[in-house]
């Protein structure tokens, strides 16, 4: 029995295009309990909500390095230099800002700034404030902060020099005390994970920027599918999440299902690594380009 179902022109008009290389972890969990589990198999029995549990992990370890799971949101950064994380954020994957030209420009982490939470004091003896019921008092943005936002980037300001000055030979070339990882004038970003916001430098005031990054696919019931070419790796892994909560099986099986789950993921992964002869060849052809430094 073909799985297509309805027409060519119901599925052309219709919205759920490329469909068809995804199946729902509700069928996942609905074939893994009628092949697997039942009498004279490895599993004899097992509660479809041990099976859905353990689906659904397997569903969010495999979503961070093996599916193609990344999401992606624009916005323009707006005057409080501040982006809200998405609601099923679970780590990014890219920050970049596009240009009139929509090519994107990498920014890069700031790992010397943060918002830590600014307690009130007393301007002439610096003591620490409290209200009515004797809790510490906090102010709504820290100085930290502030002075991240308002400063210009050192690397936004231009100190070229005429050619023609007599520190030429010094300067040409030369950018003592500079450190690399803040080389760069896209601008940058730090997250503040306990209030949930991206901060960026001033330099990034009003410009379009993209945020990438990975979820658990289990946010919403839609997103909750995997890919055909990864459908294998789900059973295996499964099999061994259940084998391996369980007492009196043997060692021996709980390691064999181990290994069969971690290769059918490793498999799933070169599957999905979508790699084509032809574009590694066309890359390759720049291999005996000159590189001059």
């Amino acid at each position: 029995m073909g799985l297509l179902t309805g027409t060519d022109n119901e599925y052309y008009s219709g919205s759920d295009l490329g469909g068809y290389q995804f199946t729902s972890l509700d069928n996942i969990i609905n074939q893994f309990i009628t092949i697997y589990v039942g009498d004279n198999k490895l599993i004899s029995d097992a509660k479809r909500v041990d099976v859905a549990f353990h689906a659904q992990r397997a569903l969010a370890e495999m979503s961070f390095d093996t599916f193609k799971s990344t999401k992606s949101q624009e916005i323009t950064v707006p005057a409080t230099l501040t982006m809200p994380l998405p609601r099923d954020y679970v780590n990014y994957v890219k920050l970049s800002w596009s240009d009139s030209s929509g090519i994107e420009h990498t920014i890069y982490p700031m790992s010397k700034s943060s918002n830590p939470t600014s307690i009130s004091q007393n301007v002439n003896n610096g003591d620490y404030i409290f209200d009515g019921q004797g809790k510490l008092t906090t102010n709504a943005t820290s100085k930290t902060l502030t002075n991240y936002n308002s400063n210009v980037p050192a690397e936004n300001q231009n100190f070229d020099y005429d050619y023609d000055d007599n520190i030429q030979d010094l300067n040409e070339g030369r950018r003592y005390g500079l450190d690399p990882q803040y080389a760069n004038v896209n601008g940058s970003f730090f997250i503040d994970e306990l209030k949930g916001n991206i901060h960026f430098s001033s330099n990034i005031s009003g410009e379009t920027v993209i945020l990438k990054y990975v979820s658990d696919s289990l946010g919403t019931d839609d997103e909750m599918q995997v890919h055909k070419f990864a459908e294998e790796a789900m059973y295996k892994q499964i099999s061994y999440a259940i084998l391996s909560g369980r007492a009196n099986v043997p060692e021996y099986v709980v390691q064999r299902y181990k290994k069969e789950a971690r290769a059918a993921k490793r498999q799933a992964k070169l599957r999905l690594s979508n790699i084509k002869l032809e574009e590694i060849t066309q890359i390759l052809r720049g291999k005996s380009k000159q590189i001059k430094h």
